[in-house]
């Protein structure tokens, strides 16, 4: 995917205006991976309204991203059952370990982090899922294994 495939986007969306904005972000973003400084210039210059605007608007969202996932994308259930079952140090133990906040990905692009609101696996509290697959009932000193598992997977 590059700027062209944005160009192409953009051409099928024809007319101004912000009603346009959210289903082009979200068709940019499903083809990107995420909203690139560039094609938010160009979704800018197509819709005829600031960046800062455009951004304004995609950060309002969590939907939207402004960094590519990572190879093993992880999310972090914190919902009610995850949460009173510790989801809260297992989160910690996934900063620690791979040394990024929730939301980024690893300098060497195999990771990245999100926190979720619910999962929708209450009963396997708590949870994580890295790239859907989920780890159920686990506790933070299983993270390191988990981790090494995946970084095993990317040889």
């Amino acid at each position: 995917m590059g700027i062209d495939h944005v160009k192409e986007i953009l051409s099928s969306r024809p007319g101004k205006g912000r009603d346009k904005l959210i289903p082009i972000l979200q068709e940019v973003q499903e083809a990107e991976g995420f909203l690139s400084k560039e094609s938010v210039e160009l979704i800018g210059n197509h819709l005829k309204l600031p960046a800062s605007k455009i951004f304004g608007v995609a950060t309002f969202y969590n939907q939207f991203r402004f960094h590519p996932l990572g190879r093993f994308h992880i999310q972090v259930c914190r919902g009610t059952a995850c949460h009173v079952k510790g989801s809260a140090p297992i989160l910690d133990s996934l900063i620690k370990e791979l040394d990024i906040q929730p939301g980024k990905t690893t300098e060497d692009g195999l990771f990245s982090l999100e926190v979720v609101a619910c999962i929708g696996a209450c009963g396997l509290a708590p949870v994580i899922a890295v790239n859907g697959e989920f780890h159920a009932r686990i506790e933070s000193d299983q993270i390191s294994d988990i981790i090494d598992s995946y970084r095993k997977k990317a040889v």
